[in-house]
């Protein structure tokens, strides 16, 4: 049977929640101005798993209007459920809104779950926003590892100088995942001090993070 938009519609509109993550999934197949008319049904779904997946979609199909697809991510941040609002910082990231920065500085501020403020943090590299300089330093100095990482991530896409300074002591951080991630996030800045970062990776004992530092010596 294939997929038109008739087909979807009506999954859309199936009381089994199963349909309707199904038609979320089938939206790929659409013409993107046809799927994101139709995924806007399922962002106002009652169930959260069906409002995840169509909020994370929207980080492709948010290019359909740009502007539309601001308002509805930047409400879905106030979801009730946890996945949902992580979704959205996500497509907020990928779609580079930086209008909704600060609507993600208040979520990570206002909220107590890593996850969302994992994806925030995460999403704030993409965002391109330098705004986002302190939040991150916050987030470096978590005591959560996973957010570190995503924070290292973060400021080596920021390319923000003022970053290497905090960033120069993870060389030494036990978790070669880390250094690892320092190492790629050394290649967003120039000069002799991130050179002598890479260069010190480069010689590191974890043969993945001594060949990513080396690709990224000049």
């Amino acid at each position: 049977m294939s997929i038109t938009p008739e087909s979807v519609e009506a999954l859309l509109k199936s009381e089994d929640f199963g349909d309707r993550l199904r038609a979320v999934n089938q939206l790929r197949q659409l013409e993107p101005a046809t799927a994101f008319s139709l995924i806007q049904t399922a962002i106002a779904d009652g169930n959260p798993r069906v409002r995840y997946a169509a909020v994370s979609q929207l980080s492709s199909l948010g290019q359909q209007n740009v502007a539309l697809a601001e308002q509805i991510l930047r409400d879905r941040l106030h979801d009730e459920e946890t996945d949902v609002q992580a979704a959205a910082a996500d497509s907020i990231g990928a779609l580079k809104l930086t209008n909704a920065y600060e609507d993600l500085q208040a979520l990570y501020n206002n909220s107590s779950e890593w996850l969302v403020r994992f994806s925030i943090v995460a999403a704030l590299g993409e965002l391109g926003d330098h705004r986002a300089f302190e939040l991150l330093e916050d987030a470096l100095n978590s005591d959560n590892e996973l957010l570190q990482t995503a924070a290292i991530g973060s400021l080596g896409e920021l390319g923000d100088e003022r970053a290497i300074d905090l960033l120069t002591p993870f060389a030494g951080n036990p978790d070669w995942q880390i250094r690892y991630r320092l190492a790629q996030a050394f290649s967003g800045f120039k000069g002799d001090r991130a050179q002598a970062v890479l260069t010190q990776l480069a010689q590191d004992s974890v043969e993945q993070v001594a060949q990513e530092a080396q690709s990224h010596l000049a």
